[in-house]
């Protein structure tokens, strides 16, 4: 099975250089997007990740603390999940699948839209990102996921969740491993299209982190960084990570595949 590919943007704000590259651009910015995925084949409509909360501005108050107000994660109205999707003639219903990584709240905001869809997450990052952390979070809960989605994840529509283990094919043609680095719940998405494999991450912010192996600035372990980046570029004929603006770059209009 072979699976069509386009990356759609949700947003955009600007971080500091060493939280992209660990010890590193100090006095850089570093403008980052944050990308939903969408792919298509086999009669299934998938997405990964769907964009931010309806409500920012929790979210900016915790971002403008850290960054100051050019750290705002900032939507146009025409980056929303519905008019992004709509745009390839998707409704919101029509997605059969949600792929999460990681869990936080820009990656999970619009889980609650897609009421026809499963729910894919990690079940080590399920357990050691929400359920029973190993350590004290640097992110608070609600900033990983809002009350909203997990009132749907855990009360309204359990059923919709899929734990994934480690390593495990989603569908024919497309299969999630753990990589860790960033977050618990990160995941890779190697996703098999015409063009050879193209692989979905948050372990990697952009192609200097995967491209450069420069480690990424916001991690929380460099032996699965470095572990990650070995896998992927084994791994992949297209490396899409998943907050670089150089995508929509090297790939107009988001087509990958």
């Amino acid at each position: 099975m072979t699976y069509q590919v386009d990356v759609l943007k949700m947003g955009q704000c600007d971080v500091r250089g060493p939280e992209v590259y660990w010890m590193d651009h100090w006095e850089d910015w570093n403008t980052l997007y944050f990308f939903m995925v969408l792919i298509r084949g086999g009669g299934k409509t998938i997405i990964v990740n769907t964009g931010p909360p309806r409500d920012l501005e929790p979210l900016n108050q915790r971002w403008r603390g850290a960054f100051g107000p050019r750290g705002a994660l900032v939507r146009q109205e025409s980056e929303s999940p519905e008019k992004q999707l709509g745009r390839h003639g998707i409704k919101l219903g029509d997605v059969t699948h949600v792929l999460i990584t990681p869990l936080q709240a820009y990656a999970v905001g619009g889980i609650p839209l897609f009421r026809n869809a499963q729910i894919c997450v990690s079940r080590r990052g399920w357990v050691e990102d929400f359920h029973a952390p190993t350590y004290e979070m640097h992110v608070p809960r609600k900033f990983r996921i809002t009350d909203d989605v997990l009132h749907y994840m855990d009360i309204e529509a359990p059923e919709k969740v899929r734990l994934i283990e480690d390593e495990e094919e989603i569908l024919p043609g497309l299969r999630a491993y753990w990589v860790g680095t960033h977050h618990r719940s990160s995941m890779a998405y190697s996703i098999d299209t015409a063009k050879g494999r193209v692989v979905v991450t948050d372990a990697c912010f952009t192609y200097g982190n995967i491209e450069g192996n420069h480690p990424l600035g916001v991690m929380e372990s460099l032996p699965e960084c470095m572990a990650a980046y070995k896998r992927i570029r084994a791994d992949a004929s297209i490396v899409i990570p998943l907050y670089d603006p150089l995508v929509l770059e090297r790939f107009p209009d988001g087509k990958i595949g």
